[in-house]
C-alpha cells in the first residue's frame, strides 16, 4: 500500500499542473483530457521512473561551491567531522542535514526523496537501507526496484576518481611543512542556515513576540527574552537564489553574518608598574602647570614666609594627585602584584600599592622611609624635566629632607 505521504506528494504536483493547464474558457472536454493525462502522468508507476532518471541532474552536498560563485563547478562535498566539545560553530557540531544542487527544474525529486513516512524516516532514509517496505512500494511491471533505486541515489554519488575545484572558487595557500597545500574555501550552507534558522527562533517565535509584548505593556512574564545585534544580511544568487542551492532557494537567497570585529579594549586610566612605580606610572608632564608655578616662586626675588607658604602648598598639591593614582592602584584586585610580570617590582612600592598589604602598611615604618624618599627625588627630577631641561634652577640633594618633610605631612594619605 503506498504511504500516505507519498501519495500525497503526488497529488499536489497534479493539482499545480492541472491549474497550469485549465483556464477559465477550456472545454469540458479538454479539461477531461488534461486530467486524464494528469492521473497518468503523476501516478507513482510513471513519475518514479522519470524521477529516477532526472536525480542524477542534482548532487546533495553539505559544502556548495556555488556560494562562492554561481559559475563554479567542483564535484560535489559531502564533509563528515567528529562531533566535540570546543565550542565551535562547524561541521560535526550541529545536527543538520545536507543541501542540494543541481538542474532547478528536477528540484521536485530531492522534494520528493526528503518526504517523511509513517515511521519518520525520508524515502532517501528507506533508499540508503534497502528497506522491504520502500521496495514494495517501488517496484513496477516495467522497472525494477533496483533501477528506480540506484536512479534515486544517484543524487550523493559523485566520480571519486575525478574530483576537481574551480578557479571561481576563493582559494587560499595553506603551508605544510616546507612546502603549501592549496585550499578551495567553501561555505556550509547547510550550517549557515541552521544558524539563521535559529537566530529567527530567538528573535520571532511565538514566545519571542509573547515576551515583548508583556516588556511594552510592563506586565511580568516568565518568558525570557533575548535577541542577537549587530547583524548584517548577505546575498547569494540575485533573483535567482534557486541557481544556488535549494538551501539558498528556501531562504529567499539571503543570510546571517554575525559581528566579527576586534574587541573594543578599555585603556586603564593607570598602568600597572612592573619595575617602578615612579617611573612608568607618574609622567612628569601631567603636573606641568604645578612645576610651572613651582619654578616661578622659586626664581622669585622675594624670599618670605607667604613665598615659602605657597611653595610648600604647590607641593602638596602635586603629592595628593599622585595619591590619586595611588589609590587607583589598590582599587584593583588585590593581590595584582604578585603576578610574574610584577616580579621586579620593589618589595616597598608592593606594599604601598597593593592594598592586600592594607592591613600591614601603617605599622611598616620602613616602607614609608623608602617611599617618601623615593618620591622625594621624584619631585626633584620631574621639576627639572618640565622646567628647567638645562637645570639651570635645579633642586639640588640638599632640598630632599625639605620635600620629605612636606610628604611626611602628607602621610596619612598616602598610606
Amino acid at each position: 500500500m503506498l504511504d500516505p505521504a507519498i501519495q500525497q506528494f503526488l497529488d499536489e504536483r497534479k493539482e499545480v499542473w492541472l491549474k497550469k493547464k485549465i483556464k477559465s474558457n477550456t472545454s469540458a472536454e479538454e479539461q477531461a483530457d488534461f486530467e486524464r493525462k494528469a492521473a497518468s502522468t503523476f501516478s507513482l508507476s510513471s513519475w518514479l521512473p522519470d524521477a529516477a532518471k532526472r536525480a542524477q541532474q542534482l548532487s546533495l552536498v553539505s559544502h556548495p561551491g556555488k556560494f562562492s560563485h554561481p559559475s563554479a563547478k567542483i564535484s560535489p562535498v559531502i564533509a563528515t567531522a567528529e562531533r566535540k566539545a570546543d565550542g565551535y560553530l562547524r561541521t560535526g557540531n550541529v545536527e543538520v542535514g545536507l543541501d542540494v544542487f543541481g538542474n532547478a527544474a528536477a528540484m521536485d525529486v530531492y522534494k520528493f526523496l526528503s518526504i517523511e513516512l509513517k515511521d519518520k524516516q525520508t524515502v532517501l532514509e528507506h533508499l540508503e537501507a534497502q528497506t522491504p517496505e520502500i521496495e514494495t512500494q517501488f517496484s513496477f511491471p516495467d522497472t525494477t526496484f533496483l533501477e528506480i533505486s540506484d536512479g534515486l541515489l544517484a543524487i550523493k554519488q559523485s566520480d571519486e576518481n575525478a574530483v576537481k575545484t574551480s578557479g571561481k572558487v576563493k582559494q587560499v595557500y595553506f603551508p605544510v611543512d616546507d612546502d603549501y597545500h592549496l585550499l578551495s574555501i567553501l561555505t556550509p550552507s547547510n550550517v549557515m542556515y541552521k544558524l539563521k534558522e535559529r537566530i529567527n527562533t530567538l528573535r520571532f517565535s511565538d514566545e519571542a513576540k509573547e515576551a515583548r509584548e508583556a516588556r511594552k505593556k510592563n506586565q511580568y512574564s516568565e518568558l525570557t527574552l533575548s535577541d542577537v545585534f549587530d547583524l548584517s544580511v548577505i546575498g547569494f544568487g540575485g533573483t535567482k537564489p534557486q541557481n544556488i542551492s535549494v538551501l539558498n532557494s528556501q531562504n529567499g537567497g539571503a543570510a546571517y553574518l554575525l559581528p566579527s570585529l576586534p574587541p573594543k579594549l578599555e585603556k586603564r586610566k593607570i598602568r600597572r608598574p612592573k619595575e617602578s612605580f615612579f617611573k612608568e606610572v607618574l609622567w612628569a608632564k601631567r603636573y606641568t602647570e604645578e612645576f610651572q608655578t613651582l619654578h616661578k616662586l622659586l626664581v622669585s626675588d622675594a624670599n618670605n614666609v607667604h613665598i615659602r607658604h605657597k611653595r610648600d602648598s604647590v607641593l602638596r598639591s602635586i603629592i595628593y594627585q599622585v595619591v590619586d593614582q595611588v589609590w587607583t592602584l589598590r582599587s584593583l584586585d588585590a593581590g595584582w602584584s604578585n603576578s610574574e610580570s610584577c616580579d621586579a617590582l620593589p618589595k616597598p612600592q608592593k606594599i604601598w600599592l597593593d592594598q592586600q598589604y592594607g592591613g600591614d602598611r601603617k605599622d611598616d615604618k620602613a616602607c614609608f622611609d623608602v617611599i617618601s624618599f623615593e618620591l622625594a627625588k621624584w619631585l626633584s627630577k620631574a621639576y627639572k624635566d618640565v622646567v628647567t631641561k638645562k637645570k639651570e634652577v635645579g633642586l639640588g640633594d640638599d632640598q630632599l629632607p625639605h620635600f620629605e618633610s612636606i610628604i611626611d605631612q602628607c602621610k596619612e594619605a598616602l598610606l
